[in-house]
């Protein structure tokens, strides 16, 4: 992975106590950043990873709350309060709703309580961490990069729901890159399939499938998209409202 120059420098991390967030959280902290993890309260991992990165000579802090319950802006001021300012936010917390994928034709499965918990998660509560947000990052010229999804691209996801909910985070990449520029670039990262601590329980054979289909012959790991997510988020001074996609090829 490239090295930056990021001491002095600050990110919240949402949804970083596994997976894809963990993973950019490490390596932010690794090239000297100092780093919010959040998490669910009661989520041990959370303290874990926080435990682990400050251990290892980075500087993290703690900043628990749930997306997409009206817990935003709270949590986001009190990790910008303990890091002093923000220079980067990681809309990383996300979920599918459901553990075994559902089907296009399947409509009976996708319950109002589906639409609501992956919406307000997903889409909703992005949003309102990302308004939170903007005035400490305005002020230091920061960058925002959210977790899309090949889904919202057009590609079968868990779910309708789960992509309908990624294309909405592509198409409000677009709009808050056109609204809060030039003092804040606005990116996305849409990921393929990727071996991560999930809620989808992924048979063999659908994972064996998916490598098969991909041009480069494995499926991602969460330390392929933290990579992609520090060149959006700390280098990349001319790009803005993009979504990069990182999946192997597997889209082709």
């Amino acid at each position: 992975m490239p090295r930056y120059d990021l001491a002095g420098r600050t990110a919240l991390v949402t949804g970083a106590a596994s997976g894809i967030g963990l993973a950019t959280a490490t390596a932010l902290a690794e090239n000297g950043c100092a780093v919010a993890i959040n998490f669910l309260p009661g989520d041990p991992r959370g303290p874990e990873a926080v435990a682990r990165l400050r251990a290892a000579g980075g500087t993290a802090v703690e900043a628990p709350g749930a997306i997409g319950r009206g817990e935003e802006a709270a949590m986001v001021e009190a990790a910008v309060a303990a890091l002093g300012r923000l220079d980067l936010l990681v809309n990383n917390a996300g979920t599918p709703g459901v553990t075994q994928t559902v089907a296009p034709n399947e409509l009976d499965r996708i319950t109002d309580d589906l639409w609501d918990a992956v919406l307000d998660t997903n889409l909703v509560g992005l949003f309102r961490v990302t308004r939170a947000a903007v005035p400490a990052l305005r002020a230091v010229r920061g960058a925002v990069v959210s977790i899309a999804s090949v889904a919202g691209q057009g590609s079968r996801g868990s779910s309708m729901a789960y992509a309908a909910s990624k294309a909405g985070v592509i198409a409000l990449t677009k709009h808050l890159a056109r609204g809060l520029g030039p003092e804040i670039r606005v990116n996305a990262v849409a990921p393929g399939a990727v071996d991560s601590t999930w809620q989808i329980e992924w048979t063999a054979a659908q994972r064996e499938q998916s490598i098969a289909n991909a041009p480069l012959g494995r499926r991602c790991t969460p330390e392929d998209i933290a990579e992609a997510i520090l060149f959006l988020g700390c280098a990349g001074a001319m790009v803005t409202g993009q979504t990069l996609t990182v999946d192997g090829g597997l889209t082709l």
